[in-house]
């Protein structure tokens, strides 16, 4: 079932069966999106059970959501960042992002044939880049948003996204020796 029709059935039918679809198709990369920012993974579950449950108490108006996953990740991104805020007087910047639990390399059926030693040089390469690009090449090439989904979710220019994922592209091809 898409998204769209998870979200047709859980605003015409009240259907939990169609929620626990949608959550299931979401939960596990906006927790490690959640992770990103807090470091803590009971926090950062409760930030996204908390937006799910905004989703199914606001069922009725679902249609009024041009993008359910550029919601769900804005939902995330400011409870996470309002989380810190009430936990720490210290300034956040918002791209400063840990990544223990976000920034890795995903396994699918294309990646089992590169060989290990390329896999190692790949997440050296890019544990390598600044913040800003290895949260948009994540994003991009691992989440699968396009550049114009996270340049909504991250509040930055189109051009400011475009850009960055040139520069982590480069800086990746350079570190992998195709200069």
């Amino acid at each position: 079932m898409s998204t769209q029709d998870c979200i047709r059935r859980i605003q015409v039918n009240g259907d939990e069966a169609a929620f626990e679809e949608l959550y299931s198709m979401h939960e596990a990369k906006l927790y490690s999106f959640a992770c990103s920012f807090l470091g803590d993974k009971e926090v950062a579950q409760e930030i996204v059970n908390d937006a799910f449950l905004k989703i199914w108490l606001g069922r009725g108006s679902l249609d009024t959501i041009k993008n359910l996953q550029v919601y769900l990740y804005v939902l995330v991104k400011n409870a996470s960042l309002n989380h810190l805020r009430s936990v720490s007087s210290k300034k956040i910047k918002e791209l400063q992002l840990t990544e223990s639990y976000y920034f890795h390399l995903s396994v699918d059926p294309s990646q089992l044939l590169i060989s290990k030693e390329l896999q190692r040089k790949v997440l050296k390469a890019i544990n390598e880049l600044p913040p800003r690009c290895k949260l948009i090449y994540k994003m991009v090439k691992e989440d699968d948003l396009s550049c114009n989904e996270v340049a909504a979710i991250l509040g930055l220019s189109n051009k400011t996204v475009f850009a960055q994922l040139a520069i982590a592209i480069k800086k990746l091809d350079d570190s992998l020796g195709n200069k």
